[in-house]
């Protein structure tokens, strides 16, 4: 395999030190000196045992009390030591994992969205629990465990070459044949343990979208195509993570293998040499004793280095991803939008979305300051992309789009989006209370203002019959509230932000018709003096708009007011038709007309 630059381990831990764990280092010096007391004190063993094996040929009665207290002391300070550098490694590495999490949330805020809608919302999250996971448990284990091993391990060989220099070299030429399998098994082990991320990934998606699409699924009876489906995921991550288990498991014979080769030669040319008379049973069983203090440690260096692997497999991804470059950003020379008015322009604008179906062809159109325009039409017509360009979610591929005489890829996102309410048909709530949901997007807001905004949407009433009022939570996406009262909720917000421009995409689509009067009323007093943009499939609600766009295919077909437009007898006419049709009337839709969510509520508006 080929690895590029950033794919290589040096690379990685170059870039980990550099980036997260270099303004760590007081207390990367302080784990690494007990560290070393550490290796001093397991270094120490194998020259206790040479010395009291020694005293014990010499029938020296001082072994009796003096080699016990040296070694209780050795290893009182070996067992203060571990602790201080354990919890000293272990805090560094959760401040590096704490720090990579922040650093990919931050930058998945500023991803544009055609980032968020190539990657899916459960793969997305695997990056924080999954990939996090191997990270804190590799980073962890290498704070700690390996370089505690790597230290007692060259304490304890530097102890053998003190005690025999020449029976060291021969134990420990024996070492590096194992040093090119394990790298190449490190190897392996990273492209398996990039496959199982990816396939966790997949897995946490599909369990989120069952476990918030349950209603669905268990009205239609679709409980056994998705436990067959989520069977598939786990059977693959099984599969994906046994290889990783097998690999991580082929370092432990040739470690056990190397381990026993060693302490047979140590057996067979120390004893000789006993026999010989050219050596001493202290010498011998203290190198005895540190060939197989060092064992354990080296051991663990083979078995961490996979860990190691599956780690920096993870650490890649995250890498990736905060590297990934937005598609939508402000320019060098970008200075802040000033609203004047609100007017905005829509010249020439085409856009095509990542499949190259064309979305825009060629719309221009204007918007007079503190006018209503909406846009109408089948779905697929284009009207959400028109939003989607006024907000900079994305760039068109050819045009502008100009507010006040302004290019808006000339000015700051965040200026923009400030002069902007968006209220969307798909309601976004959050966890938390009534109060914080309407207080979203400006946290300063004094509660009178809260009070006044969920009056002006028709939300204080069923908010004060909540159990704690506005202090009640209202539940993961706002499931402990209707439909209407969430987009009531959704409404109140953009008042609160008292934006110069609005867009209401279908913001009544959720409402009964006794709901819908109160929050018409007050969106017709919001968009009063400001410059409003309507997405409607129900005609009713748009009748009284300065100008109504009718889309089809990405383009402008018709432009008029309803009257106007009833006269022309074409799409919109056909689309009022269908919609405000009478009891009395035969009239069949046609193919392809998006007829609105709610044509009963609209015909008894027709009638009233």
């Amino acid at each position: 395999m080929q690895h590029t630059g950033k794919e290589t381990t040096g690379y990685l831990m170059r870039r980990l030190w550099r980036d997260w764990m270099r303004q760590h280092l007081p207390r990367i010096i302080a784990a690494v000196s007990l560290m070393l007391v550490v290796a001093a004190a397991s270094a120490a063993y194998p020259k206790l045992i040479e010395v009291s094996v020694n005293m014990l040929e010499a029938k020296n009665a001082d072994v009796i009390w003096m080699m016990p207290l040296a070694i209780i002391l050795v290893t009182f300070f070996k067992g203060l030591a571990s602790y201080g550098q354990s919890v000293l490694s272990q805090s560094v590495a959760l401040r590096v994992i704490n720090a990579i999490q922040k650093a990919m949330f931050a930058h998945l805020m500023r991803a544009d969205m055609h980032m968020h809608h190539l990657n899916s919302t459960g793969k997305l999250i695997s990056r924080f629990t999954n990939d996090v996971n191997l990270m804190r448990d590799a980073l962890s284990r290498t704070m700690t465990a390996m370089a505690r091993d790597l230290a007692t391990a060259l304490a304890l060989v530097g102890m053998m070459f003190y005690l025999d220099w020449l029976l060291t070299l021969l134990v420990i030429v024996t070492y590096p044949i194992a040093g090119r399998p394990i790298i190449r098994i490190g190897r392996r082990l990273r492209r398996a343990s990039t496959n199982a991320q990816s396939g966790m990934g997949d897995l946490t998606s599909n369990l989120e979208q069952a476990f918030s699409g349950i209603r669905l699924i268990k009205s239609y009876r679709m409980e056994p195509y998705e436990q067959e489906r989520a069977n598939d995921l786990f059977d693959q991550i099984y599969y994906l993570v046994m290889k990783t288990v097998k690999g991580r498991a082929r370092t432990y014979p040739i470690l056990e293998t190397l381990g026993g080769v060693s302490v047979a030669a140590v057996l067979a040319y120390g004893g000789w040499r006993i026999i010989d008379g050219t050596g001493t049973l202290g010498e011998f069983v203290g190198f005895l004793s540190a060939v197989i203090l060092a064992y354990q440690p080296i051991r663990s260096l083979g078995n961490l280095n996979a860990a190691l692997q599956e780690g920096l497999a993870a650490v890649k991804r995250s890498f990736d991803l905060i590297d990934e470059d937005p598609e939508i950003f402000d320019q060098p020379d970008a200075k802040p939008l000033v609203v004047s008015g609100g007017a905005v322009s829509f010249r020439n604008l085409s856009f095509a979305y990542e499949d190259g179906k064309s979305a825009l062809n060629d719309v221009s159109f204007d918007v007079q300051a503190g006018h209503t325009i909406a846009l109408v039409g089948p779905s697929g017509a284009g009207k959400s992309t028109v939003m989607n360009m006024l907000l900079r979610f994305y760039d068109a591929d050819s045009g502008s789009v100009v507010i006040d005489g302004q290019e808006i890829r000339n000015v700051t996102i965040g200026s923009l989006r400030d002069s902007i309410a968006l209220v969307s048909q798909e309601v976004t709530l959050f966890n938390d209370t009534a109060a914080a949901n309407i207080r979203f997007g400006r946290p300063d807001a004094s509660d009178d203002e809260v009070l006044a905004a969920a009056k002006a949407a028709a939300a204080h009433d069923f908010i004060s019959d909540l159990p704690e009022g506005y202090e009640t939570l209202v539940g993961d996406r706002g499931l402990k509230l209707s439909g209407g009262e969430r987009q009531r909720i959704a409404i109140a917000r953009a008042m609160l932000k008292d934006a110069p421009i609005l867009l209401l995409d279908e913001a009544t689509s959720a409402l009964d018709a006794a709901s819908e009067q109160q929050v018409q009323v007050a969106l017709d007093r919001l968009t009063e003096g400001r410059t409003t943009l309507v997405i409607a499939h129900r005609l009713a609600t748009v009748m009284n708009a300065d100008s109504i766009l009718v889309m089809d295919g990405g383009a402008i077909v018709e432009t008029g007011t309803h009257d106007s437009l009833q006269k022309q007898d074409g799409l919109y006419a056909r689309l009022s038709r269908l919609q405000f049709r009478t009891p009395t009337e035969d009239t069949t839709p046609e193919t392809g007309d998006d007829v609105g969510q709610d044509d009963g509520a609209a015909a008894e508006r027709a009638k009233v």
